[in-house]
């Protein structure tokens, strides 16, 4: 995965493709050019029937690159980096910079994809691909562009909960204090800790509990899990953030209730 730093200082992370993704991608689009290719010689056999060999000869040779080079490179140029392997693969070419590619980006990829891909049977291609972090080819190296995965499996959303034996403690604890700061991070963290190595989350948990601690009243039962204590704290704060606003709506629709019931008058 790469990390890009947006002008806003946000951190994106991008999951470049693998190479099997794009050796996969660039199968179906190998042999999507060849069918045309076959396709389109049939047409100039069939409309060109009385043509010197040469005159055929020179029909063949646009063919061809028109094909593998024409057709690859207007296509990413249209779609921003997509073609129809990248499409069933999930994939899209971008820059390095996570941009969308333009037309030069387009123009060097093809170029450099006839001969790495074309004219040494994939051999330089796959060469060169292998030995690089983000699967780039010889013509993404050049262009400064590389292939970003798009399928990408959704994280799961974990709701943060107050375990049995802190419900009754917590139900009567006064949270109303807690920052949204605090509250954010200690959120992050109940998403993440699944990922995170034991020592790490135990001295995170310890950490974000004790920041907590502050804004939290009464202290918990000894003895509790600094994670669990956590959990408690969000959920039960967002239970009652929900009955809160739950309330507001109930109030908004008997006022509302209460002014169309109200008589008008024209002046």
């Amino acid at each position: 995965m790469s990390s890009i730093i947006t002008g806003e200082a946000v951190v994106l992370e991008l999951r470049p493709a693998s190479f099997a993704a794009r050796a996969l991608g660039l199968i179906i689009d190998v042999v999507a050019h060849i069918l045309l290719l076959i396709l389109l010689i049939v047409l100039l056999g069939a409309a060109a029937s009385d043509v010197d060999e040469a005159a055929m000869r020179a029909m063949i040779l646009a063919a061809v690159v028109f094909t593998f080079v024409i057709v690859p490179v207007t296509v990413e140029t249209l779609t921003r980096g997509r073609s129809l392997g990248k499409l069933a693969a999930g994939l899209r070419i971008v820059r390095d910079d996570g941009g969308a590619i333009r037309f030069r980006h387009a123009v060097i990829r093809g170029l450099l994809g006839f001969l790495e891909i074309y004219l040494t049977f994939g051999g330089l291609a796959i060469g060169v691909a292998l030995f690089n972090e983000k699967s780039k080819r010889l013509g993404d190296i050049v262009a400064g562009t590389y292939s970003l995965r798009l399928r990408v499996p959704a994280e799961p959303h974990i709701l943060a909960t107050a375990p049995p034996y802190l419900q009754g403690w917590v139900a009567m604890a006064d949270i109303g204090r807690v920052p949204d700061a605090t509250a954010r991070r200690a959120g992050t963290f109940v998403q993440h800790a699944y990922r995170m190595a034991p020592v790490s989350r135990n001295n995170m948990a310890i950490a974000l509990a004790s920041e907590l601690s502050r804004y939290v009243a009464p202290p918990p039962p000894p003895g509790t899990n600094p994670a669990d204590y956590i959990g408690a704290v969000l959920g039960e704060r967002r239970n009652r953030e929900f009955i809160r606003l739950r309330q507001a709506e109930q109030r908004n629709i008997a006022v509302g209730e209460r002014l169309r019931k109200l008589p008008f008058t024209e002046r």
